[in-house]
């Protein structure tokens, strides 16, 4: 044995009989989550942290995440099942909301309640929902027009205010039942809170979040300075009306947009996103000092890559992402909160009671394609590398059915089966909006009724490359078809799902059942 090894084993030995304290520094990583989950609100209850997010276009609507220690973060219930019954909801009547449905949500506790307020472009309308019990509890929707963008909630000397908009910053006071603007309270919170960031402007300040802090109010907003990135700019008063001073307190990679929260020991963060490809928009943690009573925010005015002091990721499985067998249980939710539809479900077209164990999707309609059918049920890609499985059973599809695992997002692709003549085939296929119709790139028959199908999606350094593949086994994969160069668009304005799917183009009725999802991925940097 040589002298280092004996040394080692030694030094083994004497601290496991010693019981040594020296135990290797805990540490968290940037990025927080590495999966969509944009515009968040931030919240901490006694020793639990609660977070608000965006999620579009998809139902149920507004996550809400609990963690016990900033780091790990589980999705522990929702805001809404769906915000309206429009065609816009329900994919009718060329209607979709893809992009838009709800945004920016402020989370806030007051006196024993929960209160998220967001807003809807879709709908035209301003939403306040509360509830006693944010985990378990019902939320009550209160509603009113018109829809005030990126609006924060703030609760001040016995009245509640929002406060809203973009560059000219402005505040209305709030009925105390929620039910919509006190009359002749609208007025200007700042003129011009893009002003500390310049003249040179692409996206005016929006985003607001406010923060009280030893009586002093810290409004926190993005904007973005052509040729630049997107940048934190916040401002100060010692008076909730102010006057306001403000300060550019961050510009590195464009991670921006968030707030302060604090621990129960004393410790400020700033909770801020960046946009990182196809992937999504995905939270950062900054750690905050205080210098002259301003809100210095990471290091040498960057964001670090670690987090000292703070618990190493779990990894995002099971808590934001999962795998799910249909098995259920008495007790058991339907669909596990990592799930999400494509737009409002159609309930009755889709059942995990007519084949237990399995998932259901019953075409309600014929005419459709990938982006227009109803009943697609999604969760998030994550980073830096993701894989989704599906076992599909295709016995009961109809002539001119196309069933399968897509990625999802306004440039998608997918691998499925298409039946036509009572024959079955392998497909991969691309679409966009600049196309006028999607290309199936490779197409190979299949002589059997169950079929397995895997995408892999790769975000590594934004390489944002998707591939597809097939099994007849489960256990011998070949990739069919060709790369899809993914991108992170603004009409979808969401990173990329995987998207279970089925759609008919020439009769209803049809149907497939998935045995399987299962989901591989997290912190693999290579």
């Amino acid at each position: 044995m040589s002298k280092f090894r004996l040394i080692l084993l030694l030094s083994f030995y004497s601290c496991f009989s010693l019981q040594c304290e020296t135990q290797p520094e805990s540490f968290a990583e940037n990025p927080l989550i590495w999966a969509d989950v944009p515009d968040m609100s931030m919240i901490r209850v006694g020793n639990t942290y609660y977070m608000s997010s965006t999620t579009m276009h998809m139902n149920p609507g507004v996550p809400i995440m609990k963690s016990t220690d900033l780091v790990n973060w589980e999705i522990v219930s929702y805001t809404y099942e769906t915000l309206g019954d429009l065609d816009a909801t329900t994919l009718e009547n060329g209607g979709q909301m893809y992009g838009r449905g709800s945004w920016a949500s402020s989370l806030r506790y007051h006196e024993g309640t929960f209160y998220l307020s967001t807003f809807s472009s879709t709908t035209g309308r301003t939403y306040i929902f509360t509830t006693k019990d944010i985990e378990n509890g019902e939320w009550t929707e209160h509603s009113f027009e018109p829809s005030l963008h990126d609006n924060t909630l703030v609760f001040e000397d016995d009245k509640i205010y929002m406060v809203w908009g973009g560059g000219r910053l402005r505040i209305v006071e709030i009925e105390e039942d929620l039910s919509g603007i006190k009359p002749e309270t609208e007025g200007v919170f700042i003129e011009n809170a893009t002003a500390p960031s310049g003249d040179n402007i692409m996206l005016p300040a929006e985003g607001s979040q406010i923060f009280k802090v030893n009586g002093t109010y810290y409004l926190f907003n993005i904007s973005w300075p052509q040729g630049g990135m997107r940048t934190v700019i916040v401002h100060k008063s010692d008076n909730f009306r102010g006057p306001y001073e403000g300060r550019v307190m961050l510009q590195d990679r464009g991670i921006a947009q968030g707030g302060l929260i604090d621990t129960p020991e004393g410790d400020w963060y700033a909770y801020l996103f960046r946009d990182y490809g196809s992937v999504g928009r995905i939270p950062y943690l900054a750690p905050v000092t205080w210098q002259d009573g301003w809100p210095v925010i990471g290091i040498d005015g960057a964001v670090p890559d670690t987090l000292t002091g703070l618990p190493t990721s779990k990894g995002l499985i099971p808590g934001i992402v999962a795998s799910d067998d249909f098995e259920r249980k008495e007790g058991d939710r339907e669909l596990p909160l990592v799930w999400q539809w494509n737009h409002n479900p159609m309930d009755e077209y889709w059942s995990l009671d007519e084949r237990p164990g399995f998932l259901r999707l019953t075409n309600d309609r014929s005419g459709d394609e990938f982006l227009t059918t109803r009943n697609t049920l999604t969760q998030r890609t994550i980073g830096p590398k993701s894989t989704g499985y599906v076992m599909v059973d295709i016995s009961g599809m109809k002539n001119g059915d196309v069933a399968g695992l897509g990625a999802l997002q306004a440039n998608y692709g997918y691998v499925g089966v298409q039946k036509e003549d009572d024959s079955y085939s392998i497909i991969m296929a691309k679409g966009s909006p600049d196309q006028e119709e999607e290309q199936i790139i490779e197409r190979i028959s299949l002589e059997q009724q169950t079929i397995y199908l895997k995408i892999y999606a790769d975000f590594y350094e934004r390489r944002d490359v998707a591939t597809f593949h097939y099994s007849l086994d489960g256990q011998n994969w070949k990739q069919i078809g060709n790369e899809l160069q993914m991108s992170y668009t603004l009409p979808h304005f969401m990173g990329y799902r995987f998207a279970l799917f089925n759609y008919a183009t020439k009769n209803p009725g049809g149907y497939v059942e998935f045995d399987y999802f299962e989901i591989e991925g997290g912190k693999t940097n290579n």
